[in-house]
């Protein structure tokens, strides 16, 4: 009998289009503690990061980090650019605008 390499379309799992909008959270080890980090492929508004104080566009793929003891508080999250978020440990403080 032959061997099948593919997928039988019953064995897959149907994509949950909510979850592929939100994004995977994960734990990150960072020196000032956990936290949860969830990369959002596109958002629908804008955010202002606080790495660089620079606006997030809308449809413009970020992240969103939050405390890990904080795991439901929406007031903790933040919205990072990606590479602010990568570089945050090496950059000092940024002036904040009015």
């Amino acid at each position: 009998m032959p061997r099948r390499n593919y997928r039988r379309p019953d064995a897959e799992a149907p994509l949950d289009p909510d979850r592929m909008r939100r994004g995977v959270e994960r734990v990150q080890a960072q020196p000032d503690g956990d936290w949860l980090v969830r990369n959002v492929p596109a958002g629908d508004k804008t955010y202002r990061c606080p790495g660089c104080d620079q606006e997030i566009r809308p449809g413009s793929g970020h992240v969103v980090a939050w405390p890990a003891d904080e795991r439901g508080d929406p007031t903790d999250r933040r919205h990072w650019h990606t590479a602010c978020w990568a570089a945050r440990d090496r950059r000092g403080p940024t002036v904040r605008r009015r």
